[in-house]
């Protein structure tokens, strides 16, 4: 890879800028794609972005930023999207900082000022090389500052108009994923790619690059789009109270996963919504968040039912002289388990009067583990 550094006046910079959100970000007399697909959303806070601002206002070495050179005189930024929108946002007045206690945007500054923030001076290396040469110094100069998520990789490997679509739906603040409700279920930042992943792992069983890879060059990702729509109707219907104290149990769930593999199911809801009130009362349920899969899947495991302490167990073997009730032979306390004589889901409660130390063989045995 050819790499040249260059000085690119805050002047170049901003000629042509133009923010059309998903459609793009372009400067430097629109030569430059300040926002390809590989790169992230713009994720800097208010403090972050004037003080990219303030630096270059002082006059102070800004770091350097990196555009790739393409065939057309044209350029792709690799690294600086960041302090490039902060700089072409303050200088369209989109915002304003302090200076010397008044709030300040472009426009209230004096001209000389004005002038010496189009003089400034940045620093940019220029590289030329092949596809492959610029992904993997892309993910180089990444590793310093915010380390970029497996799925912004993924997105610098897979770029095309499937890619595009898909964030239109996934990667925005705001995004259509996660508006009407969805946000209460699921875990993650549309604008680090990551509701984008949930998404991916769903559709494709974990197998997300396998199925980028099958997509890449699709012109748009309206399969993904319904999928997602699909699970979260199916998950409304199955589960329709979704108030805020519900949203608590139900959010980060693998919705889609469960949909995957039970939507063919037949679930009555009012009885699902019995049963749930039901089990977030039973005090013997030590996980409220398993009750969904639970119900799903009848796996009890997910529950983390209560289970008895180290005191109880110690009165019991003593009860039984160390004897198996099972198989009538004498063990260490070390070499028994407790057991419920009336099991849980028959209404038995974890409590002395309802425990057998059993061997491990026949413990093992009689619950068919």
């Amino acid at each position: 890879m050819k790499i040249a550094l260059h000085s690119i006046k805050v002047a170049e910079l901003i000629a042509g800028f133009e923010d059309k959100a998903e459609e793009g970000v372009r400067g430097y007399g629109g030569r430059l794609n300040i926002r390809p697909p590989y790169q992230r959303e713009f994720i800097y806070g208010e403090k972050q972005r004037n003080e990219v601002i303030n630096t270059v206002r002082k006059n102070f070495p800004l770091n350097t930023m990196y555009w790739v050179k393409l065939g057309d005189d044209s350029f792709e930024l690799m690294d600086g999207q960041q302090r490039t929108i902060s700089i072409c946002q303050y200088v369209q007045n989109d915002f304003s900082i302090e200076i010397d206690g008044t709030p300040k945007n472009f426009g209230n500054l004096t001209e000389n000022k004005r002038q010496e923030i189009l003089n400034y001076e940045l620093s940019v290396y220029m590289c030329e090389g092949t596809e492959d040469e610029k992904l993997d110094w892309f993910k180089i100069i990444n590793i310093a500052g915010k380390p970029l998520t497996d799925q912004e990789l993924r997105n610098a490997i897979f770029t095309g108009p499937w890619l595009a679509n898909a964030k239109r739906w996934f990667s925005k603040t705001g995004a259509p994923a996660v508006q009407e409700g969805r946000d209460k279920l699921v875990n993650g930042s549309p604008i680090r790619q990551e509701v984008l992943e949930t998404a991916l792992d769903w559709i494709s069983g974990g197998k997300i690059e396998n199925y980028m890879s099958a997509h890449q060059h699709d012109k748009d990702a309206q399969e993904l789009w319904q999928y997602w729509q699909s699970v979260f109707d199916w998950v409304k219907r199955v589960f329709p109270k979704q108030d805020s104290a519900r949203a608590k149990l139900m959010k980060g769930m693998p919705w889609g996963s469960f949909y995957n593999k039970h939507k063919d199911g037949k679930f009555n809801a009012a009885d699902l919504e019995n049963r749930i009130i039901e089990l977030i009362d039973d005090d013997e349920v030590d996980s409220k968040k398993g009750i969904y899969e639970y119900l799903l899947t009848g796996n009890t495991r997910t529950l983390s039912l209560r289970v008895f302490d180290e005191k109880m167990k110690q009165k019991v073997y003593a009860k039984q002289k160390g004897n198996c009730p099972i198989c009538t032979k004498h063990y260490d306390l070390h070499e028994m388990e407790a057991d419920h004589i009336v099991p849980w889901s028959a209404g038995g409660k974890t409590t002395e009067e309802n425990c057998q130390l059993l061997c491990k063989l026949d413990n093992r045995t009689k619950s068919g583990k």
